[in-house]
């Protein structure tokens, strides 16, 4: 008996995703690690990548790494903003602050690509629904 070729067969419950999405996830990364050497301007081009993209993608593991590189622009953006004041101080410790700031957004991008590589979320949390044993690495499949 054949199905139908729109229909994926009833053994079929985990399709991979596509590729197009892994390498997006990848380029993105990238984006958000060399934003530092274009003064920001590739994390702008990043962030609206990920706006865009968390909604549509169907993979709960590329949906929680947009939000967390979300979460990471505008928790740097804001640190930024609040020790800017420090360069009405002197100029030494704005430069201090501001590089602290972007050493602190250049690990996170960094971490993130690297459980990004290896198929985990970008928190180590137990997700809801697995048991307390278990890690958040759902690349393994039961």
């Amino acid at each position: 008996m054949m199905s139908a070729p729109d229909q994926a067969p009833a053994s079929d419950t985990h399709r991979p995703l596509p590729t197009e999405s892994r390498v997006l996830m990848h380029v993105v990364y990238g984006l958000h690690t060399l934003a530092w050497a274009t003064m920001g301007t590739l994390a702008l081009i990043a962030l609206i990548i990920n706006y865009i993209r968390r909604s549509d993608d169907p993979n709960p593991l590329h949906r929680e790494h947009h939000r967390y590189m979300i979460g990471t622009f505008w928790w740097s953006l804001l640190w930024l903003l609040l020790v800017s004041p420090l360069f009405l101080l002197f100029l030494l410790p704005g430069f201090l602050a501001y590089a602290a700031v972007g050493i602190w957004y250049l690990y996170r991008s960094l971490k993130g690509w690297m459980r990004f590589a290896d198929h985990r979320f970008p928190h180590t949390a137990v997700m809801p629904g697995a048991d307390s044993t278990s890690s958040s690495d759902f690349s393994k499949t039961p």
